[in-house]
């Protein structure tokens, strides 16, 4: 597949092959990419969330008034779920929210990202990220030229220190690392940067390496 390659200075470079990117018809790999969205979304979560019953709340042990006589309702305890201060009828405990997902549902769904990101012109692939000298306002015009409006996800196999200083401070730019970004920061993003070798690199991990 023939894709544009630009210059580190923004400028257009011309075409180049890249062999190895899976076509994909209609919506195959569609399923595959929800799949593993829901579950890397579930692995983040913490599911520390916890409330008290009313045997864990402080205080409450001793009968706030006689059982009859008063003309009240009976009360046992000033720990009650219905009382203000009281435990939590099933309310949140800590749990494991994480999903497991097949390699191969995984593999499938970073070539649907892949091939859905090429299909629409949103991945934008430059010969390198090597940013001279190491300045923001160098950084922004190089991004500006490339991906005009909307945030950008840059991908390179590993980002020298110049180009972390030069990047870091721009709010609209995400840095990720291809041998490790996952399926929901390539979608994430409105225009996915990635330079020659780390296009190599997802390619070669969309074919389960």
């Amino acid at each position: 597949m023939k894709l544009k390659v630009y210059n580190n200075d923004g400028s257009l470079g011309g075409e180049s092959e890249f062999e190895g990117i899976t076509v994909l018809e209609k919506k195959k790999g569609i399923q595959a990419l929800k799949e593993t969205i829901v579950a890397q979304a579930a692995n983040a979560r913490q599911g520390s969330a916890n409330t008290k019953t009313r045997g864990e709340v402080r205080g409450g042990g001793k009968k706030p008034w006689r059982q009859k006589g008063t003309g009240r309702a009976r009360a046992g305890s000033t720990r009650s779920p219905i009382w203000v201060g009281g435990g939590v009828v099933f309310g949140p405990r800590p749990r494991d929210y994480s999903k497991k997902t097949n390699k191969k549902v995984k593999t499938l769904a970073l070539q649907r990202a892949l091939f859905d990101r090429i299909s629409d012109g949103s991945l934008v692939v430059v010969e390198s990220l090597d940013i001279a000298p190491a300045k923001t306002k160098v950084a922004v015009e190089l991004i500006g030229k490339i991906a005009p409006k909307g945030k950008v996800l840059l991908v390179d196999n590993e980002f020298s220190d110049t180009a972390i200083l030069a990047l870091r401070n721009i709010a609209r730019v995400r840095l990720e690392e291809a041998p490790i970004v996952s399926v929901t920061m390539l979608c994430q993003g409105a225009t996915v940067v990635v330079t020659r070798k780390a296009l190599e690199t997802l390619i070669e991990r969309s074919k389960g390496n």
